[in-house]
């Protein structure tokens, strides 16, 4: 296990996300979230990815599955009314899983 790498994983992942949060916080009705948040959310999530992908040299579809099996988890938050929880549960299984992939044999990480 890399832990640095997942504490760069984790700090990049969660600035991103509150970047996004509060720009489509501040500039989105609260109308728009109800009808819209199923979307924005996953969206945001994604494009956190990406992000930390390209910051930190990750591989791409390891780390996109990896960011999908914690999203999917962190629904479990979402469906008990539990958002920002579910939002902590997922940047922590996304960090442990990037760094996981910092130790596996055969996978060659840039940087």
């Amino acid at each position: 296990m890399d832990w640095g790498l997942s504490v760069r994983a984790a700090l990049s992942q969660a600035v991103v996300v509150a970047v996004l949060g509060a720009a489509t916080g501040l500039t989105l009705s609260h109308e728009f979230f109800a009808a819209w948040g199923w979307a924005i959310g996953p969206l945001s999530w994604l494009v956190a990815t990406l992000i930390t992908i390209a910051v930190l040299t990750l591989p791409t579809w390891p780390t996109l599955f990896g960011a999908l099996v914690a999203g999917v988890v962190s629904l479990v938050g979402v469906v008990t009314g539990l958002h920002w929880t579910g939002a902590v549960i997922a940047l922590v299984l996304f960090a442990l899983w990037c760094g996981w992939q910092g130790r596996r044999p055969g996978l060659r990480l840039a940087g």
